[in-house]
């Protein structure tokens, strides 16, 4: 994270005596990152964070209803024959919960994104594989974790650190994409100073980030978290409930950030994708396609042109609005469409002509938002994403 946050009581130097007013000492836990040479925070638990009393291996499935926590084991197909691709997730219901009821849709040796949509609350969890970042497609959740509380709703990203132990709360029926990878998911770094600080031309700042603001403190013995590592599952449980932070500080917690706050880049004519990142990971890059004001120029074609992101597979959620590039092609609100390094794609047929005739009556503004992931290694299609593919979308330009 690029500032530093207290919550919380905390002493005022670190690694001195911390005493509970019992007399008893504070257990105090770093969670740091790179082998504690990048972002850290200290936190201050009642009781000892490193108490177990219990261990159990956790099966992994590879099925259709494959979950988040299971991806070690969900079975994925390479992208061949080689085509774009069209995914309806309205037509995949619910497999559990935020953790557990993750349907993967693709993914590859740097990225796993799956989608979930559920009413259940989570039980508690702990990736140790990496970072994740859950979008909020639609409703309202609570997220609990040891650093204190998130309310996320609809449009929100939540970005939980690796390692954090944390649970899922909905209110009602949430939609959400997660973001899974296999490293750290952070601002890009061209938005920052070399101090790290959000820079006037970035699209975001630190005043759009909402973190936990309090502790969360919940009593408990021999809780159970679900843990994952590279090497499978484990439920561990934990003498004490791990919700026993009193205080915390540093520059690693978990963040939520609206996509309404995302400033787009608007130009004369039509500006690439790299003006909506958003967040960048090991191997992939994280953008938001936001209502905007359409390109200005008088000759201006306000559409994406034909483009091959040589590098890329591009992987396109979209969210709202009205995506006029995709016009015809059976791509609506929920749908994700995959375009694979290898294929070039642009606009359907008569999109162009229709979106210049629009700004000629009148029209100045699009409203479409998507979320896209760009990959640099090609991605591999999950047991989700073949359960609903709409198989005569790589056929449509040709129409």
């Amino acid at each position: 994270m690029p500032y530093y946050r207290v919550v919380g009581e905390i002493p005022r130097k670190r690694h001195v005596q911390f005493r509970r007013p019992d007399g008893g000492l504070y257990a105090e836990e770093l969670m740091g990152e790179e082998g504690f040479s990048s972002d850290s925070s200290l936190l201050y638990h009642r009781h000892l964070p490193t108490a177990i009393v219990k261990a159990e291996a956790v099966a992994q499935t590879t099925g259709a209803q494959t979950t988040g926590a299971q991806t070690t084991g969900a079975r994925l197909e390479p992208n061949l024959p080689l085509s774009p691709r069209h995914f309806r997730t309205q037509e995949l219901g619910s497999a559990g919960d935020l953790v557990t009821g993750r349907i993967v849709l693709a993914g590859n040796g740097d990225v796993r994104l799956s989608y979930a949509t559920t009413d259940q609350p989570s039980e508690l969890y702990r990736n140790s594989m990496g970072d994740e970042c859950v979008y909020v497609q639609s409703g309202r959740v609570r997220f609990e974790s040891t650093y204190g509380a998130i309310d996320a709703r609809e449009g929100d990203y939540v970005v939980v650190p690796t390692g954090t132990i944390h649970r899922w709360v909905p209110e009602g029926r949430v939609n959400a994409l997660a973001i899974e990878a296999a490293g750290h998911i952070r601002p890009p770094r061209r938005y920052l100073s070399q101090y790290g600080q959000f820079l006037e031309h970035a699209p975001y700042s630190e005043r759009d980030l909402r973190a936990p603001a309090e502790p969360l403190l919940a009593e408990g013995e021999e809780v159970p978290v679900l843990v994952r590592t590279r090497g499978g599952l484990t439920r561990l449980f934990y003498r004490n409930h791990p919700f026993d932070v009193v205080g915390w500080d540093g520059c690693l917690y978990p963040y939520a950030f609206n996509i309404e706050d995302f400033e787009p880049v608007v130009k004369k004519t039509h500006a690439p994708p790299p003006v909506h990142q958003t967040f960048e990971g090991p191997g992939f890059v994280v953008c938001s396609f936001c209502p905007r004001p359409l390109d200005f120029h008088p000759e201006s074609v306000p559409i994406p042109y034909n483009h091959h992101n040589v590098d890329s597979d591009e992987f396109m959620f979209y969210v709202g609005g009205d995506y006029s590039a995709r016009r015809g092609s059976g791509i609506d609100v929920g749908s994700v469409s995959l375009h694979p390094a290898g294929f070039t794609h642009g606009p359907q047929p008569g999109a162009v002509e229709a979106v210049i005739d629009a700004v000629s009556r009148g029209v100045t503004t699009t409203s479409e938002m998507a979320v896209m992931v760009d990959t640099f290694r090609p991605l591999d299609l999950g047991p989700g994403a073949l359960a609903c593919e709409d198989t005569d979308y790589a056929w449509t330009w040709a129409r």
